[in-house]
């Protein structure tokens, strides 16, 4: 069993910026994918970013790639999430997750979820 638990979302103007943190416990997450996903309000969950066991490959959605950054921290346990230039359309609960899929695109292919964090930028 992994637990998620993310922070760092709040309040932001246009064009401001955002670190989103995930940290896992209960099992190293070394060996998962990890994943960032968003919903907004009447939408459908979409896709954010994944980043490899080993970091050593990130994968983005079109909307964020050029912005956002995924990164993590094996030994801390800890998955990062920069976000930069934010816009109010990235306005959403924002939720880590893990698992081995090779479908980290796919919401439904990752077995363990943080609660998420909301991320308002304001316009």
């Amino acid at each position: 069993q992994v637990q998620l638990v993310e922070s760092g979302g709040g309040l932001v103007q246009t064009g401001g910026s955002l670190r989103l943190s995930c940290a896992a416990s209960g099992r190293t997450t070394s060996s998962y994918i990890m994943g960032w996903f968003r919903q907004a309000p009447g939408k459908e969950r979409e896709f954010v970013a994944a980043i490899t066991q080993s970091g050593g490959r990130t994968y983005y959605a079109d909307s964020v790639k050029g912005r956002f950054t995924i990164s993590r921290d094996n030994a801390k346990n800890t998955v990062y999430l920069q976000m930069n230039s934010l816009k109010p359309e990235d306005t959403a609960v924002y939720s880590c997750a893990a698992d081995t899929t090779i479908y980290y695109r796919t919401y439904a292919s990752y077995s363990y979820w943080g609660q998420g964090t909301q991320v308002t930028v304001s316009s």
